[in-house]
């Protein structure tokens, strides 16, 4: 019985903004755990389907189509900052013009940039490119197009989801996702029964289904909840995409930054190591990313609730919700070291013993990039939700670069393995570690209007 008033408790204790982000931690906390298991079932299911060798290739080019997302310039996340905003100001309209001229625009540019790639796609020689043999450049070829297609559409159609975070529901947003990924699930399923293993045949099976269930989302929340923000082609206004695109160019480099790194990864190990070498880097870095993506359900309502708490006047409540952040985040490092003890031993149990060498310096250094990008997303959070992003922006620009260096210095002339490209992407975060707990205090703390760290 007092267990249930508690539990009672916790969901009426609060102001309207925390009571919707302990609505939506536990939502997207249920959704994560059918989502986390979902993909450990997918990973083995695919090796096996394909092989490792595939596996590493497949894993190189999404990423590096992953690039594609660059090209929305920054206009989903200069929405999801000004979406909130309207919404803290109750301007109902306002929010609507937001949301048209965000996908007006997307989908032209990535109907564009679709175009491009795809003709570009016809003369590049991969086998060349991410150490393949030369009989599969046709076959890859075909999957690049495959992979270019669903990325561009996902694109157009997850401006949605963003809808749904800036309105503080994360939880509905990870929801589409999940349905998404379990329609993938089915599909591959489906293709280990009735047919052979195919690059082709996966790349349609993992891109298709998603989409599918984004244009569904659109049509249903635009025709339900979300029915005053339908998106109107005459509210489409210039000066918006620039109010969008100014907030957005900002986010749009940092998005790059970010894209340098994950995308580069892959490419580096596969270009001067093999392919199964990206497989075994994948499955360390899946097997930690449990423990950030379990911290970031927690995290998750903080960058709207920032924005909504930031123009409201609310400081002190951001100032809590920090510091609340922080002792969450000690029993995730004690769970960390446990995962690193029995790394292998997962490894193992997960994919099958000996399917895949997993070097246990690659474990080690994937335990410490998520530790320290947790410990950063507290406040590179609160700072994007308040949008003083220019130490951020001029700091990305000179990581992004060190990343490079540093991975190359590692490889080419200390000949160290794959571990040491994960050490380089470490040591470049240095925003997030260092610079912004000391940018957040200044905006909280001193508060120093004319100050750099506010602009």
């Amino acid at each position: 019985m007092n267990f249930s008033l508690a539990l009672k408790g916790f969901f009426k204790e609060g102001n309207a903004r925390t009571l919707a982000a302990k609505r939506n931690v536990i939502g997207s906390f249920l959704v994560k755990v059918i989502s986390m298991a979902i993909s450990f079932v997918i990973v083995p299911l695919t090796i096996n389907y394909i092989n490792p060798t595939q596996y590493g290739i497949w894993l190189t080019l999404t990423s590096m189509v992953g690039w594609v997302s660059l090209f929305d310039v920054g206009l989903t996340q200069g929405l999801r900052n000004k979406f909130a905003e309207a919404l803290a100001q109750h301007d109902i309209h306002l929010a609507r013009i937001y949301v048209s001229t965000t996908y007006f625009y997307i989908t032209i540019l990535f109907l564009v940039v679709w175009v491009i790639l795809v003709v570009v796609n016809s003369f590049v020689d991969w086998s060349s490119i991410i150490n393949i043999p030369v009989v599969m450049d046709n076959e890859i070829r075909m999957l690049t197009s495959i992979i270019i297609t669903y990325f561009c559409l996902q694109f157009i159609f997850q401006v949605i989801k963003t809808i749904l975070i800036s309105d503080q529901n994360p939880a509905k947003a990870s929801f589409i996702d999940l349905i998404g990924q379990s329609s993938s699930l089915l599909i591959i399923w489906l293709l280990t029964l009735f047919t052979e293993g195919s690059l082709i045949y996966l790349g349609l099976g993992i891109g298709v289904m998603p989409v599918l269930v984004l244009i569904i989302a659109n049509v249903y929340l635009f025709s339900t909840s979300y029915k005053e923000f339908l998106p109107n082609f005459k509210l489409v206004q210039k000066k918006y995409r620039n109010k969008l695109m100014g907030l957005g160019l900002k986010f749009f480099i940092l998005q790059l930054a970010a894209m340098i790194q994950y995308s580069s990864t892959l490419f580096l190990i596969a270009r001067y190591f093999t392919p199964v070498d990206v497989t075994a880097y994948n499955i360390a870095f899946k097997y930690f990313l449990i423990l950030q993506g379990f911290y970031m359900i927690i995290l998750s309502p903080l960058w709207s609730s920032s924005t909504d708490a930031y123009f409201s006047g609310d400081i002190d409540w951001i100032i809590r919700a920090v510091k609340k952040y922080l002792l969450i985040l000690i029993p995730f490092v004690f769970v960390g070291f446990i995962m690193l003890l029995f790394a292998d031993e997962f490894y193992d149990l997960w994919l099958g013993k000996g399917v895949i060498n997993i070097d246990y310096k690659i474990s080690i250094f994937c335990f410490i990039f998520f530790l320290t990008g947790m410990f950063s997303s507290i406040f590179v959070n609160v700072i994007n939700g308040i949008g003083a992003l220019r130490v951020q922006f001029i700091t990305s620009v000179f990581t992004s670069i060190g990343f490079i260096g540093l991975s190359m210095i590692f490889i080419l002339v200390f000949d160290l393995g794959v571990w040491s490209i994960i050490l380089a992407s470490i040591i470049s975060n240095v925003y997030g570690f260092i610079l912004a707990p000391i940018q957040l205090y200044n905006i909280l703390i001193v508060r120093n209007t004319n100050s750099i760290w506010l602009k």
